[in-house]
């Protein structure tokens, strides 16, 4: 029996999958997809698939993948996705098809405990504060019995930790062979996992990481597989352009200033002025720290807008950077300690070197200014690397390796031109699953026109008026999402003021506490009876969170996400295109803004009993041109002609058919 047969009926209504899964139905739509990933795996070459949501892609491509019998890589967009896939999906289907496939989880360096470092980091400034010690003695008891030592195991260890650099190793200060834990360390024990599973389980950040760096395992791993899956590949691009490229932060500096410092005091006391050359390097690297204003939210700014200043500061940080260079040269091969100390400063030396000379006319080089500063330089899109370094040869049409890129989201046109332009996928098979849901049933689309336009300062206001109609019509079940933090912030601290003293509903602000758990207070909410909620956020939450049920009935995004136009990438890929006789606007924004409106306007319809309310609370998307382009890239919602429609379908979802859902 071939692939396809196989595929076939583990999805046939007698199939291993509808024995197991009480409310599955053979949906056309998954066979489709499915079968389209056997073939490829089967032939060879690519394949690039855009799943509507509620497809089940997820199993349309592991099915085949596990009856293949051939080792896949598996790279999914982050690291809560990859657990997912390793410790819910991947097993559950395994055990359905009675397949004894060997599976890994391969995450970067960061995700697992140093054992040598977890020894030194109580002695660490930090521990005097209370919670951070409570928080560094759980992670020493969960040491004594884990296997992977993977820290995603750690209950109430949020991602944004500041115990994590003290208990995990970085490319810079890992000791390798040297390391007297290097017999127990769990990044290695991973990686000989990996190199001995079936399916291996990454993400996107890895697998560009390790194409620059050859550090994390990825590459010996790609040589011997016969395929590789990226689901959530519209995230690509974006990921693989910030791994490709080259940067250096002011935190990574005065890290290593520091270290200097301590090392040399431990292993080179009294053989070169340390403790001056250590300052001296931490002045430059304030001083260049200092050059612009500190910013709670990242901001980009144009390389070519620094100025002659920052040349200066660039350079006087090189003296003093050459300086440590030249002290750590002669005493390297005292300590191992000492020896990566000296590789770090040739490594800071060379990023700093590419910083002081012209920026190339292939790649765009930018500042992102927050609580750090950090440079940063790469290339325009991962097109020219994917082809060289990933992909077969003239864009992959051949070869026996198999490369399947999937998401709900890859383009606004027939040939998913957006995807394919800038990952390099010329000459893939092109496939579009459409959506299973019944849209015109389900879902409604809502524009007010009397509205202010996104420019004017009372437009925030405004969708928090809407929003709030919304939510004391439905018990909160609202979710709003917002194009930047500051609208975020302006519309939360509205509504926070209108329902001051009021018991019935709160709003959840995006920051206020940890993502999982917003969530979780969100979709109690939604359900307990005990009061509603409205969610306010931005960024994370446009993608990548599920809502079923009747905990969200009303979605409202701000305004169209178009990429700010003072953006330093942005415009330099803006550039290029109008360089070759093209618009910017039709092949690079437009398609961008569509891809991120539809990932925010899926968050409502997650079932298909879910009903809800989309509202989008920009007047371009009526009044332009390009407006209905974007709403033809929406899902096909029945329109809404005026608030009056609006305020009867809010009242529609208040039903009883329509609320009891969970």
């Amino acid at each position: 029996m071939g692939l396809s047969e196989g595929v076939a009926q583990a999805f046939g209504a007698d199939g291993p999958v509808a024995r197991a899964v009480p409310e599955y139905r053979p949906r056309a739509g998954q066979l489709q997809m499915a079968d389209a990933v056997a073939q490829v795996l089967e032939e060879g070459g690519m394949l690039v698939v855009e799943a509507g949501t509620g497809v089940g892609k997820t199993y349309a491509y592991l099915v085949p993948a596990l009856l293949s019998g051939k080792r896949v890589l598996l790279s999914t967009a982050t690291k809560a996705l990859q657990d997912q896939l390793f410790g819910r999906d991947i097993p559950h289907l395994r055990e359905l098809l009675g397949i004894p496939v060997r599976v890994a989880l391969l995450k970067g360096r960061s995700s697992y405990l140093c054992l040598n470092r977890l020894e030194s980091a109580r002695q660490d400034w930090r521990m005097d504060e209370r919670l951070a010690a409570q928080h560094l003695a759980r992670i020493e008891n969960w040491a004594l019995a884990t296997r992977s030592g993977d820290l995603a195991e750690v209950d109430a260890l949020d991602d944004n930790s500041p115990l994590l650099p003290l208990v995990t190793s970085t490319r810079d200060n890992c000791l390798g062979a040297r390391c007297p834990q290097a017999a127990s360390c769990f990044v290695n024990l991973a990686r000989r996992e990996a190199l001995a599973a079936d399916l291996v389980v990454i993400n996107h950040h890895l697998f560009f990481a390790d194409l620059n760096v050859r550090e994390s395992g990825v590459a010996e791993l790609l040589p011997s597989v016969h395929a590789v899956v990226f689901d959530e590949a519209h995230q690509l691009n974006e990921i693989g352009v910030q791994f490709l490229g080259r940067q250096l932060a002011t935190g990574q500096l005065s890290y290593f200033a520091r270290e200097l410092e301590q090392v040399t005091q431990v292993h080179a006391r009294g053989l070169a002025p340390w403790a001056g050359i250590a300052q001296e390097l931490e002045r430059s690297t304030e001083a260049l720290r200092a050059r612009f204003p500190e910013s709670e939210r990242v901001e980009r700014m144009d390389w070519r807008a620094t100025g002659a200043r920052w040349q200066a500061l660039l350079q006087a940080l090189a003296q003093a950077l050459g300086a440590a260079q030249a002290a750590l040269e002669p005493v390297a091969e005292m300590a191992p300690e000492l020896h990566l100390l000296q590789q770090r400063a040739a490594d800071i030396g060379e990023r700093l070197q590419l910083f002081l000379q012209a920026v190339p006319t292939d790649a765009v080089r930018w500042l992102e200014l927050g609580r750090e500063l950090r440079m940063l330089q790469s290339p325009l899109d991962v097109s020219l690397a994917m082809q060289q370094r990933v992909l077969p040869p003239a864009g992959g049409a051949g070869g026996n390796k198999s490369w399947v890129f999937t998401s709900a989201t890859l383009g606004h046109d027939a040939q998913l031109s957006w995807m394919v332009d800038s990952c390099g996928l010329a000459g893939a098979r092109i496939l579009k699953v459409p959506s299973p849901f019944d849209y015109a049933r389900q879902a409604a689309l809502y524009i007010p026109t009397d509205f202010p336009k996104p420019a004017d300062p009372a437009h925030s206001y405004a969708v928090a008026g809407l929003a709030l109609q919304g939510a004391l019509a439905l018990g909160g079940r609202t979710l709003v999402l917002t194009t930047t933090l500051r609208a975020m912030r302006n519309i939360g601290d509205d509504l926070a003021r209108q329902l001051q003293g009021r018991e019935d509903l709160v709003v959840l602000l995006q920051g206020s506490m940890p993502k999982r758990e917003l969530l979780a207070r969100f979709l109690q909410a939604g359900v307990s009876g005990q009061g509603g909620a409205i969610l306010v956020a931005s960024a994370t939450f446009w993608e990548g969170i599920d809502m079923p049920g009747a905990a969200l009935q009303l979605l409202v995004i701000d305004k169209l996400p178009f990429t700010p136009p003072d953006d330093p990438v942005m415009q330099a890929r803006a550039q290029a295109v109008e360089a070759l006789g093209k618009s910017a606007f039709k092949q690079l924004h437009l398609p961008q803004a569509a891809v991120a409106l539809r990932q925010g306007a899926g968050r409502l319809i997650r079932r298909e009993s879910d009903q809800g309310i989309l509202v989008v609370c920009d007047v371009r998307l009526a009044q332009m041109g390009y407006g209905r382009q974007l709403v033809a890239a929406l899902p096909p919602m029945r329109r809404l002609a005026d608030a009056q429609a609006f305020a009867q379908a809010l009242a529609d979802l208040t039903r009883p058919s329509t609320t009891d859902r969970c």
